[in-house]
C-alpha cells in the first residue's frame, strides 16, 4: 500500500489522477503545507470501517494481557472523629 500527498489546487486539476492514486493507498490532501483530508478508495474506506466491533469491544484489552500494577502505599494517619 503506497501513501500519496498532493494539494488542494493539485486535486482539483486532476481529480482522476488522485482517483488512481487511491487504488493503490490513501492519498493526503493538503492545504497551506497541512494535511486536511484523505482521500480513499471505497474498499478501503469500508475495511476500515466496518469492522463488526462494538466500540467496548475495539477498546477492550486481549485477555491474554498481564498488566504489572502496584500502587504506591498510601502513608495515611486514620484518627476516630470528633463530633463535639
Amino acid at each position: 500500500m503506497s501513501t500519496t500527498t498532493i494539494t488542494s489546487r493539485e486535486l482539483n486539476q486532476d481529480f482522476e489522477g488522485a482517483k488512481r492514486a487511491a487504488e493503490s493507498g490513501p492519498v493526503f490532501i493538503t492545504t497551506g503545507g497541512n494535511p486536511t483530508h484523505v482521500f480513499l478508495s471505497i474498499e478501503d474506506y469500508f475495511r476500515l470501517a466496518d469492522t463488526g466491533r462494538s466500540i467496548v469491544e475495539a477498546l477492550a484489552m486481549p485477555d491474554d494481557v498481564d498488566i504489572d500494577f502496584e500502587p504506591p502505599k498510601l502513608d495515611i494517619e486514620i484518627r476516630p472523629a470528633d463530633f463535639s
